[in-house]
């Protein structure tokens, strides 16, 4: 059997996440399967009991893919409580080049890219450029408050 990696990230608002992610990883929305309209009328066709669906889960897209296939599917998950603490497991968008490339231009494509994400919603919690460590790096919250890292 083939293990397959997909990325589930809990928040209050899906269509918010999905619009963010999309913009800070160059996904899309993932289109609901076998020409449905929503993913909703195709969980309809496989006999997911309305019960079990919150009100207006998968009206619209609550996924995202790599449009290459390369990347793992990233699912943003309806849950009633607030993110409230720290994150275990975060996400590092690796746009500098690593450190085979002068700090001064990896400091320049994740400043590029911090400024396009702010503007997509993210915040600035910190910038990481220790003194002698030739390291750049910014730390994010999404729209929600969930922390990632672009390196």
């Amino acid at each position: 059997m083939e293990t397959t990696l997909q990325l589930t990230i809990d928040c209050a608002d899906p269509r918010r996440l999905v619009a963010f992610w999309c913009e800070a990883l160059g996904y899309v929305p993932e289109p609901p399967p076998g020409g449905h309209a929503t993913w909703r009328d195709y969980w309809a066709d496989m006999g997911v009991p309305e019960d079990e669906l919150t009100d207006g889960a998968g009206d619209a897209p609550e996924s995202i893919v790599d449009p290459d296939g390369r990347g793992p599917r990233v699912w943003f998950q309806v849950v009633p409580e607030p993110k409230t603490v720290k994150n275990r497991v975060h996400l590092d968008l690796k746009v500098g080049g690593g450190r085979g490339v002068p700090v001064a231009l990896r400091t320049q494509r994740v400043t590029s890219t911090v400024e396009r994400l702010v503007k997509a919603g993210a915040t600035v919690l910190r910038v990481m450029d220790e003194p002698g460590m030739e390291y750049y790096a910014v730390v994010l919250q999404d729209p929600e408050g969930n922390e990632f890292c672009v390196v």
